[in-house]
């Protein structure tokens, strides 16, 4: 059941179009991300989602709620983290969720959230002394002290850490499994593809396309490539006549093979069939980044 549905939202500021016809349907108790590089449109369009904008045309419903119209009634619905959240320098973890919670006639627990999110042993320390994995979470126990049914999440790993921003995966996962609905943006096509159930592409306010990361892959990069060590003189030429096989070439002991559909399985066969002695062998697969490069011309760091 989609419990998001927008259709044709455009928004411009002056001659500035941030959004431009997009549709996309998120369903329930799903992981969906708006992925992009930075200026794309996709903070614009959360914002839509979240009731703080209003675009110019189209239509968005969240929960069955026009987010803009609705919004008084969806607040107690929905909870979430914006992309530049700060709090007051000296005001205590414990403080924060207590006060958040005082918004809501339903709240969560706030010292058993703040427990669940690994801030147990911060309950009296300043905001200003958190590290930065550790004000993310605290931004994401703020939005979920409201018990919220969809949890927008916009760049929350940003600036962190491989091993904090690993951390906040695993959390974000958490949400996801206790039966809420996650929608997220990030400009990281690794984070995309390790959350994402689905994902909606978007560049220069329109989105491209949407699906799971792996149906992306295999409709726009479904080429893989195989490399291969070996000092057999024969290899090239064998791995040349495959009808998998669309390009290969040598540099030294290692043979690079470019194909589609099964070129790994060929190459595997070849190999043993024609007993080619093999010191190396490695499989290099397309990702959210190699669609995003075949979709726009441009990789998304550009």
């Amino acid at each position: 059941m989609s419990v998001i549905q927008v259709s044709g939202i455009s928004k411009r500021y002056g001659r500035t179009v941030a959004l431009d016809d997009v549709s996309f349907e998120v369903e329930q108790g799903e992981i969906f991300g708006l992925i992009g590089p930075n200026g794309a449109g996709k903070t614009t369009a959360m914002e839509c989602l979240e009731g703080i904008r209003v675009p110019d045309r189209g239509a968005i419903s969240v929960l069955g709620v026009d987010p803009w119209r609705g919004l008084r009634a969806l607040q107690h619905r929905i909870g979430v983290q914006l992309q530049e959240a700060q709090l007051q320098k000296r005001i205590k973890v414990g403080e924060a969720v207590r006060f958040w919670a005082s918004l809501y006639p339903r709240h969560m627990d706030g010292d058993q959230l703040l427990e669940q999110l690994g801030l147990g042993d911060r309950t009296h320390v300043w905001f200003m002394s958190l590290s930065g994995g550790q004000k993310q979470r605290l931004f994401i126990a703020l939005a979920l002290i409201n018990d919220p049914e969809v949890v927008f999440l916009d760049e929350l790993t940003t600036g962190l850490d491989p091993q904090a921003r690993r951390a906040i995966w695993e959390l974000v996962r958490g949400i996801r499994q206790r039966g809420k609905t996650v929608v997220l943006t990030t400009h990281m096509m690794e984070e995309a593809e390790k959350l994402c159930d689905r994902v909606a592409i978007v560049e220069r306010g329109r989105v491209i396309d949407v699906d799971t990361p792996a149906r992306l892959v295999a409709r726009h990069c479904p080429n893989r490539t195989v490399l291969v060590t070996t000092d057999d003189p024969s290899a090239e030429a064998r791995f040349r006549v495959l009808p998998q096989v669309d390009e290969v070439s040598r540099a030294e002991s290692v043979i690079t093979v470019r194909g589609r559909d099964e070129v790994v399985t060929a190459v595997i066969q070849c190999v043993s069939q024609h007993r080619i002695h093999v010191t190396g062998f490695h499989t290099e697969m397309p990702t959210l980044e190699d669609v995003f490069l075949t979709l726009t011309g441009h990789r998304i760091r550009n």
